[in-house]
């Protein structure tokens, strides 16, 4: 009975180390998204602060910043994401 009560205490504690693992991966997972969220919401409101500002005969300028605007996120996103993996 002794050994049976021991062993299967071995293997919960196993569990417990394994369930704290993948809880501190979920919670750098939450924060990276939480900081990618910020990022997206700051390049959101640019994008529309642009659009509110710009006169609507300034249609290559607006494309022009807009397309800026977007290779800007991609390369950010690119690097978090390669940071990410390598991490």
């Amino acid at each position: 009975m002794r050994e049976q009560v021991q062993a299967r205490l071995e293997l919960l504690r196993r569990e417990h180390d394994s369930a704290e693992v993948r809880l501190r991966d979920l919670e750098r997972q939450r924060a990276q998204v939480g900081e990618t969220m910020l990022r997206l919401n700051g390049a959101i409101a640019v994008l529309e602060e642009l659009l509110i500002q710009a006169p609507s005969s300034n249609g290559q300028q607006i494309d022009a910043a807009l397309e800026e605007q977007a290779i800007g996120a991609l390369r950010t996103s690119e690097t978090k994401t390669a940071t990410t993996a390598t991490a």
